[in-house]
């Protein structure tokens, strides 16, 4: 096109003279002036060449532009079309004046924003005569239309309604697929935004499998954030292909990327539980070094997405609970709830933050439907966190709770009265309902995995009835109930578990007196059991009764100060990020057991692993033994 007007331009200034040496006789030239003319050939030549490789390589798209350009009737008829403001006036144009496929897609798509904008129906305007002539005008120059125009056909078709088994539309949809080849990378991620946005019907699910394929192989031609990250968002999750592809794309181009550009990525992968440990560790180091002032609704969908990918970020978390515990008090509960919930999946307890959190919900405890509350007391839970003002924090969550237990769900109520005992909050009136018969029959009569999950809840429920609330009369689980669950495979054990079995059988001399992975009846496991006379020497553990077990191997009863030693064993998940404090579970399994009276001897795993010789561990073990007892004396 930029040669064509090149060239009309020389013609208008020059006539015919800028080619003039290639049609000068070379025998009315002076000898002197062949040199002359043997510069002057190649240059017109050039001239000629460069022009006519230009125009060749002109796209058919603007050839097209240029003859119907030309017409100035069609100029007129596009200034009635734009020029339209009701569906009335776009059709007359479309009786009185003789339309060309363009010209009738234009009427189509300015139809369907006229439509948009004013909020019309579309019924009559599909059954108009008029309209259905402009179809007709499609149908049969739908090949000349330009693929500037196709696309927005399409998606206009659809917004007026138009039933999908309809000629016309099959018609636009399948010239759409014989020309994706031909269309440039944004039209085609368009075209899947649209449709995976839209209602799927076979057919569109053959388009769009089409167009996500094209996007498959041409995904070298992303060259900006906005196509990567609206891709990821929209149709990743139609190809595991795809979307391995944009994570690449977006991790070259994670350094341009915007904390709304962050937080979509962040939440395409969570929804789609894609955890990319690369583009997870880029996005958070921009996060944190480009210093972003995020918004609280990017800062609460962040913490969802990490905390539902489980992944951790020390220097990203800290900023979110600083950039929020000055913006709690302004916070919607609903953003609260959320919070704190996705802080609890990452064991996260940032006590300023979580002290505003308890503090919020305090004060605005009216505004907390129960489902949410009871989230909060689970998260609570989870972290073993005690809010400083525990009295009056705990009167409030009573006093919601009050006669609403009967509306929850088993499951739901499970769950709640169970955090209540890692809180030691658990009041009568709750163990009292959820031991009942006819609430645990439902339970334990679930034999799937989620069941013998909530079968474990029911026993530590029934032991902190049995161990920590003195005035609890009953009801109690069954003894039928209390049977420890098996692991359902062999489960590999952990360096530490293997190395403290290893250690324990050359402290205790003798396998008989020691005893490894105990089921006791109170739900919790021992990794290892002793037993040591008053003189701190090991005893045959299997002689002797053991009440905790639900089948005791001996019948025994042990000797005056005799001492029960239960090791437990700490790993890493065990305890809350970057912390040496047990989760609210295994802290309440230790004061279980403590109060079933055993001796505890906590192995962590940060202080075991340390030792290099067996002999180290050994004395380690033993000085452990030897401050129980200690301990335990001076009581």
């Amino acid at each position: 096109m930029a040669a064509r007007l090149v060239q009309r331009c020389c013609c208008r200034l020059f006539g015919g003279s800028i080619f003039a040496p290639l049609v000068t006789p070379t025998s009315l030239l002076a000898p002197a002036s062949k040199t002359v003319v043997a510069r002057a050939l190649p240059q017109a030549a050039l001239a000629s060449l460069h022009t006519s490789s230009l125009s060749r390589q002109t796209d058919k798209l603007s050839v097209k532009e240029q003859v119907y350009s030309r017409h100035p009737e069609h100029r007129e008829i596009d200034e009635l079309i734009e020029s339209a403001s009701s569906p009335e006036d776009l059709l007359n144009v479309g009786e009185h004046h003789s339309l060309n496929g363009n010209q009738a897609s234009a009427v189509v798509i300015q139809l369907s924003r006229l439509v948009v904008d004013k909020k019309l129906e579309t019924e009559s305007i599909l059954q108009d005569s008029r309209f259905q002539q402009v179809l007709n005008i499609l149908n049969s120059q739908l090949s000349q239309v330009w693929n500037s125009s196709l696309l927005p056909l399409l998606k206009s078709l659809y917004l007026l309604g138009m039933e999908r088994n309809k000629r016309e539309l099959r018609s636009v949809k399948q010239e759409v697929r014989w020309r994706l080849r031909r269309l440039n990378f944004r039209q085609i991620a368009s075209l899947a935004e649209y449709i995976a946005a839209s209602e799927h019907t076979e057919d569109q699910s053959e388009l769009l499998s089409d167009v996500v394929k094209h996007l498959e192989l041409r995904w070298t031609e992303i060259g900006d954030t906005r196509a990567v990250v609206a891709l990821m968002k929209k149709v990743g999750h139609h190809s595991q292909t795809l979307m391995d592809r944009l994570e690449d794309k977006a991790l070259e181009l994670a350094e341009q990327f915007t904390a709304e550009d962050i937080r979509k990525v962040a939440l395409a992968l969570a929804l789609q539980n894609r955890r990319s440990v690369p583009l997870l560790r880029a996005i958070s180091y921009h996060l944190v070094q480009k210093h972003f002032t995020l918004s609280t609704s990017v800062l609460v969908d962040l913490a969802f997405a990490y905390g539902k990918l489980n992944f951790h970020q020390t220097q990203v978390f800290q900023k979110m609970a600083s950039d929020l515990h000055a913006r709690v008090p302004e916070m919607a509960h609903g953003d609260v709830g959320r919070c704190i919930k996705s802080f609890a999946y990452l064991k996260w307890l940032n006590l300023p933050l979580f002290e505003a959190f308890a503090q919020y919900t305090l004060d605005n405890a009216d505004r907390f439907t129960m489902l949410q509350l009871c989230n909060v007391i689970l998260s609570f839970a989870r972290l073993n966190f005690q809010p400083s003002r525990s009295e009056n924090y705990f009167n409030m969550v009573h006093e919601k709770l009050g006669d609403q237990l009967d509306s929850l769900d088993p499951h739901l109520l499970t769950d709640l009265v169970w955090s209540l005992c890692v809180l030691q909050q658990a009041k009568t009136p709750y163990l009292q309902r959820v031991l009942a018969p006819q609430l645990y029959s439902q339970l334990l009569a679930d034999q799937t995995p989620r069941g013998q999950n909530y079968r474990l809840k029911l026993m530590h429920i029934n032991a902190a009835a049995r161990l920590e609330c003195p005035g609890y009369q009953g009801p109690f689980l069954p003894p039928e109930a209390l049977s420890a669950t098996e692991p359902t495979k062999d489960t590999k054990a952990s360096p530490l578990q293997s190395s403290l079995q290893e250690v324990l059988n050359r402290v205790a001399k003798d396998e008989v007196n020691r005893r490894f992975n105990v089921h006791t009846i109170y739900g919790w496991q021992l990794d290892a059991e002793m037993m040591l006379n008053s003189d701190n020497q090991p005893l045959p553990i299997k002689d002797f009764a053991a009440p905790y077990l639900l089948q005791s191997e001996g019948t025994k009863p042990p000797p005056r100060g005799t001492r029960r030693i239960a090791f437990l064993r700490w790993e890493f998940p065990n305890f809350s990020s970057r912390s040496k404090d047990l989760l609210g579970r295994f802290a309440m399994a230790r004061r279980h057991l403590q109060a079933a009276g055993f001796l505890i001897v906590d192995v962590p795993y940060y202080e075991f692993l340390e030792l290099k010789s067996e002999w180290q561990k050994a004395a380690y073990l033993k000085d452990k033994m030897n401050k129980a007892v200690g301990a335990e004396m001076a009581k």
